[in-house]
């Protein structure tokens, strides 16, 4: 079984996914932020490190999906491969961040990778408004993030709306976490638990 977390930068999916992992025994599948070799470059000048970057998150996010695959446990991850070529990399292109050209390469990778892996069984989307999701972001106090611009979290925050209203490719959990403290607040954690077991019962029918 494969749960992934999807969400903004800042809206707790690495939190989230280890208190779950701890609750129901998963086997957690992190992003890699500390051992990119390109993050801080990235936020330095976005216009020359795009294009590495996102090649860099799609070859490590699809490492891991067919890793995932091969270890037959159950699983969540954090953070998925559709939300680097659904919103991070066309954000980065129409913001003119990356060009046309490697665009167009980067999504002919992706479309290719997608005859070899299939969706999480259960989707849970992180949705926070951008003051949330800044206020997030100071808390953990990541030097590299000091520079991200509030106008990028906005339509990062958009290009996820539509996603999200348009998933259909297996069944979807929405957080709100403008509404909840599930890092903090056991009873907000417990809600959270409850509602992926609600989620869960169906997807073992």
């Amino acid at each position: 079984m494969h749960i992934a977390v999807a969400g903004n930068i800042g809206s707790g999916k690495t939190t989230l996914t280890g208190l779950l992992a701890k609750q129901f025994k998963w086997e957690a599948h992190y992003e890699s932020v500390d051992d990119n070799p390109y993050l801080n470059d990235f936020y330095e000048d976005m216009q020359r490190w795009s294009f590495n970057l996102q090649i860099f998150f799609l070859n490590s996010r699809f490492n891991q999906l067919v890793n995932m695959k091969k270890s037959g446990k159950n699983v969540i991850q954090d953070r998925t491969i559709y939300e680097d070529a659904y919103i991070f990399a066309p954000n980065l292109h129409a913001m003119g961040l990356m060009t046309t050209r490697d665009f167009h390469n980067y999504l002919n990778l992706f479309n290719l990778m997608m005859n070899f892996i299939t969706p999480p069984d259960l989707l849970i989307y992180l949705r926070g408004t951008v003051p949330a999701l800044v206020n997030q972001i100071e808390k953990r106090g990541r030097p590299y993030e000091n520079t991200i611009r509030i106008d990028y979290l906005k339509r990062l925050n958009e290009r996820y709306e539509a996603w999200i209203s348009g998933y259909e490719s297996g069944k979807l959990l929405i957080v709100d976490i403008d509404d909840v403290n599930f890092a903090e607040n056991s009873e907000h954690l417990g809600e959270i638990i409850s509602r992926v077991q609600g989620e869960l019962h169906g997807l073992f029918k």
